[in-house]
């Protein structure tokens, strides 16, 4: 697949840019996880590059932190206080992911250049990797445009531009994956078109279940109702629901007992959805790829599924949180590898 392949070099940075971003979307995890995304109060692009280098920087650094509301109205009150070493801690996590998200401009920046000057990429491959600058450069804007939200007088950041950000570094990655099996599999695939379908489908579901599980991790949801398959109190639908909001919109995109029960709902119809796909593939002549992938689907959606549910009822511990986060990426690795199988 890649030995004899002309453009392994070009295919190689893509996949390393995958990768990368699979290391910020698991660090952005942990930073939410351990509250640590509100540390760094300001965003200087060239400047905060590495940590503070001396007790007076810190010092600096935590003087500033306090003067915003999550010190003033959350960690403050703490008890047993929060000292700078605690300050250390959570500036790392936030730290650490803003310095993934540089490492990850250098590496698409200045292999991009390189190729251009070797004439390495053809114009429909330039086109496209133009666009995946764009869209590294949004996903830092969303990043700034995330933190700010929780600077002013709320100390959360709004768990809509929460789900933006996340969903959105998705969206990236199974595009520049995309754009790595474009170049993979130059050949053209047998395309079948009611499978195909399904799979849009199941790729559209599954972002939908992306950005709840985004309203989730914003608004702390995973929290309450720690009971599977029923809400608490043994409904199926709680009570709270409705009690949250005036309305069902407001409810299931607001509400911590409405953004759950939407969120462990529709968990069921991607998995139908996925299950439809190979039960429907069974009825074609597949090629070796094809077979994998969607057998290779139901294998991750089901794990996903039991993560999910053990991530609950153990009440989001920070190892299943992020586990369950780092499966939803490798099922949509497997999703956009199968949906590109029955479309080339």
């Amino acid at each position: 697949m890649l030995k004899a392949n002309p453009n392994k070099a070009v295919i190689i940075w893509l996949l390393s840019g995958c990768l990368l971003l699979f290391i910020m979307v698991m660090v952005g995890g942990i930073t939410r996880l351990t509250n640590s995304g509100l540390s760094m109060t300001d965003w200087h692009l060239i400047t905060d590059t590495f940590p503070p280098t001396s007790e007076d920087k810190w010092n600096d650094a935590f003087n500033a932190y306090k003067t915003f509301p999550e010190y003033q109205k959350i960690n403050q009150y703490k008890e047993g206080g929060f000292t700078i070493d605690d300050y250390k801690f959570i500036y790392f996590w936030e730290w650490f992911h803003r310095f993934i998200g540089r490492i990850i401009g250098i590496v698409f920046i200045i292999p991009f250049l390189y190729f251009i000057l070797k004439k390495k990429l053809d114009f429909n491959t330039f086109k496209k990797c133009l666009i995946l600058l764009a869209m590294g450069a949004f996903q830092g804007f969303l990043g700034w445009f995330m933190v700010k939200s929780g600077l002013v007088d709320n100390p959360d950041v709004s768990h809509f531009r929460l789900a933006l950000h996340l969903t959105f570094a998705f969206i990236t990655f199974a595009y520049t994956l995309w754009v790595a099996l474009d170049l993979m599999y130059p050949e053209k695939n047998y395309v079948i078109k009611p499978l195909q379908t399904i799979a849009r489908v199941a790729l559209a579901a599954l972002l939908i279940q992306i950005i709840w599980g985004g309203f989730v991790a914003g608004l702390n949801a995973g929290l309450v109702h720690n009971n599977w398959p029923l809400m608490s109190d043994g409904e199926f639908f709680h009570e709270s629901i409705l009690l949250e909001k005036s309305n069902w919109f407001l409810a299931i995109t607001e509400g911590k007992s409405g953004v759950q029960f939407f969120h462990r709902t529709f968990a069921y119809i991607v998995v139908f959805v996925m299950f439809l796909l190979f039960f429907k593939s069974r009825k074609y002549r597949l090629s070796t790829q094809q077979k994998t992938s969607v057998t290779s689907l139901i294998v991750v959606v089901l794990l996903q599924f039991i993560l999910g549910v053990f991530t609950l009822l153990f009440h989001v511990p920070l190892w299943l949180g992020l586990a369950h986060q780092l499966v939803a990426f490798l099922l949509l690795s497997v999703m956009v590898y199968t949906l590109h199988r029955f479309s080339k």
